[in-house]
């Protein structure tokens, strides 16, 4: 059978492994950015996870544009895709810190970790599906 059949290839799993990979660096640059202003008071931590979440997406395009999907997309169609998808993932990651950390009183960086791996599903999706598809 041919492995473009399944909706889960062996392709699709490689591909999400190093979007994990390359997102754990991109989550880096994210959760330093968080801490540093958190910890230096220079931000609340809602506003600090935005930007920490800003820096990390820009980092994360480099990267998949370049070894997760190889893509041969001009960056004017694939930044502004990609872009336009981190904007929906920065919507949900600021409304679950808020719901995290305002309405339920959960420790900042637990409240973050949820809202990483639920976002994590929704960027590699719509990556793969839009904004790097051939």
């Amino acid at each position: 059978m041919n492995e473009k059949n399944y909706f889960i290839s062996s392709e699709m799993v490689k591909q999400f492994i190093l979007f994990v990979a390359i997102g754990g660096v991109g989550t880096a640059g994210q959760y330093l950015t968080l801490i540093a202003l958190v910890e230096m008071n220079i931000l609340t931590s809602v506003p600090a996870s935005v930007i920490g979440f800003i820096i990390g997406a820009l980092v994360n395009y480099a990267l998949n544009y370049r070894y997760t999907f190889n893509s041969k997309k001009s960056h004017k169609e694939a930044m502004s895709k990609f872009f336009a998808v981190a904007f929906f993932g920065a919507i949900a990651n600021t409304s679950l810190m808020y719901v995290g950390v305002i309405m339920l009183k959960m420790y900042y960086l637990v409240s973050q970790l949820i809202a990483t791996c639920i976002v994590l599903l929704w960027n590699f999706t719509a990556n793969k599906l839009w904004t790097f598809r051939d």
